[in-house]
């Protein structure tokens, strides 16, 4: 049975075309002026998942940089830190060796004793250094003072530093220690070799001009160096470690960074190919369907 083809129908047809021309073209240009291929879900539900999902792993991914950065900044500053303990003790050493000697006088001893004294206040404002407002030897208590004197602490000997781990999240594995307590570095207070008590008892040597008391605080003395040396060996591992996850955490963000833009940006070169031959093809569509739906009713009554 054959199909009577109406001007209603031809007209609704040409409408049609025209409206599935101009919608195309429109999306074309809309993605040209904002960069995306992806302006709403409709646009392509799969890929807006994947686009969810990168911006997720993304946004996970410049937290851990954020946290890679500040364990870098603690580590960096722990180390110079140590390292200047280590010249204090250098000195207090070479001073030990000089007032050991039988030869130096009674005002020889007095000048060195208050060289040492000087020495334990800069030991005790290296005890006290802090990064960011936060002490940096004084484990999670790191908001508080740890080499304070007070009416039951009257030696810094005495002070034992809190020895919890101060942690960062800069990975998937688990979370990075990045603080070294003052009790391992320093010495806690039961260990004869504390910083503090050996400088005491150098001090309490000089006094009272007692050179083997002084000399044999040497023995103390390079104990303590040698463990504020494999403190700081372990600072110096840690920031090589750190580094190393910063390189990954930077590939990474380029893999997900350029999966990304694959996913959402569009390719404006190939689009304004594709947009020009849509207007082309909308400006045919419209001058042919003018003259499709130019006759009248006076030309059907001819």
């Amino acid at each position: 049975m054959p199909i009577r083809v109406t001007s209603g129908m031809t007209s609704m047809q040409t409408l049609s075309n025209l409206n599935r021309n101009y919608s195309n073209m429109d999306k074309m240009e809309n993605q040209i002026s904002t960069g995306r291929k992806l302006n709403k879900p409709s646009d392509d539900p799969v890929g807006v998942t994947y686009a969810l999902r990168y911006r997720a792993e993304l946004a996970s991914n410049e937290q851990f940089q954020t946290n890679a950065d500040a364990a870098v900044s603690w580590l960096d500053f722990t180390d110079s830190t140590m390292q200047q303990a280590q010249e204090v003790m250098k000195r207090l050493k070479e001073l030990t060796v000089q007032a050991s000697s039988g030869t130096v006088d009674e005002a020889g001893l007095n000048s060195i004793k208050l060289e040492v004294d000087q020495l334990k206040g800069q030991m005790t404002n290296i005890g006290n250094s802090q990064v960011r407002g936060k002490y940096i030897f004084n484990g999670q208590n790191y908001d508080k003072q740890p080499y304070v004197l007070s009416g039951t602490v009257t030696d810094y000997s005495e002070i034992d530093p809190d020895t919890g781990a101060i942690q960062y999240s800069i990975g998937d594995q688990d979370p990075f220690q990045v603080n070294t307590s003052g009790s391992e570095f320093f010495g806690a207070s039961t260990d004869s070799d504390n910083v503090f008590k050996v400088m005491d008892n150098l001090t309490a040597a000089l006094t009272s001009g007692d050179h083997n008391a002084v000399s044999a605080q040497l023995t103390s003395i390079e104990s303590r160096t040698n463990k504020m040396q494999a403190s700081l060996s372990e600072v110096g591992a840690r920031t090589n470690r750190v580094e190393l996850v910063q390189a990954r955490l930077t590939d990474r963000n380029l893999n997900l960074t350029t999966l990304q833009s694959k996913t959402e940006d569009a390719d404006i070169a190939s689009l304004m190919i594709k947009a020009t031959s849509a207007q082309t093809i909308y400006q045919a569509a419209l001058k042919s369907s003018a003259s499709i739906m130019q006759p009248s009713l006076m030309d059907f009554m001819h």
